[in-house]
């Protein structure tokens, strides 16, 4: 099954969204893997199809679904991107969750729309930070990198203050290494930004 899901996954054709989606809910997690690379290379057709088949009740499937639309970052799943990053009980679904968050396609948003967007997404990834489980906290920070470098691109400036305040904090004060040297990247490269 696995082959056929990678041989599948690499034609990265509209044609293979339904078949991907549908391994996304088999126990199967290496083949998940694949669907979900392949799913992400399909890009938007494939965000549009999971935004409609999401099974609400196989968590598995959900929890790969979720890790698709993050690597697509079609805004169109933002809200329960966002929802995810401070909800969901698996870690590595939040941790997913909130690094998607700094690369959503933002100019598909209205100007008007991104601004809101951008700020939600914000807000909601400095309270991620305070979460218990470091790889979560490593994703919350890349997610505000990603935040904050849109937000400079597009001019909204107040909005960044309060992420590099955060990342200073995390940078010294966080109990995970990994953590404190993600924060400190971050911070460096928002200083070139």
């Amino acid at each position: 099954m696995l082959d056929a899901v990678e041989a599948l996954a690499e034609l990265a054709d509209e044609g293979a969204v339904d078949m991907l989606i549908r391994v996304l809910g088999y126990y199967n997690p290496g083949a998940a893997v694949a669907a979900v690379d392949g799913l992400i290379r399909i890009g938007i057709p494939a965000a549009s199809a999971l935004l409609s088949q999401i099974d609400g009740y196989n968590y598995g499937a959900r929890a790969w679904a979720l890790r698709v639309l993050a690597g697509i970052g079609d805004p169109r799943g933002l809200d329960l991107i966002l929802e995810t990053a401070e909800e969901d009980f698996s870690l590595s679904v939040r941790r997913a969750a909130a690094r998607g968050l700094g690369s959503i396609q933002w100019e598909r948003l209205s100007v008007d729309e991104r601004k809101v967007a951008q700020q939600k997404s914000r807000d909601a990834l400095l309270r991620v930070v305070g979460d218990t489980e470091w790889v979560v906290r490593y994703g919350a920070v890349a997610g505000l990198q990603g935040v904050a470098i849109a937000a400079t691109n597009e001019g909204f400036t107040e909005l960044i203050e309060p992420i590099k305040h955060t990342l200073s904090g995390l940078v010294h004060d966080d109990d995970a290494t990994a953590v404190r040297a993600r924060a400190q990247w971050a911070l460096v490269q928002l200083s070139g930004s």
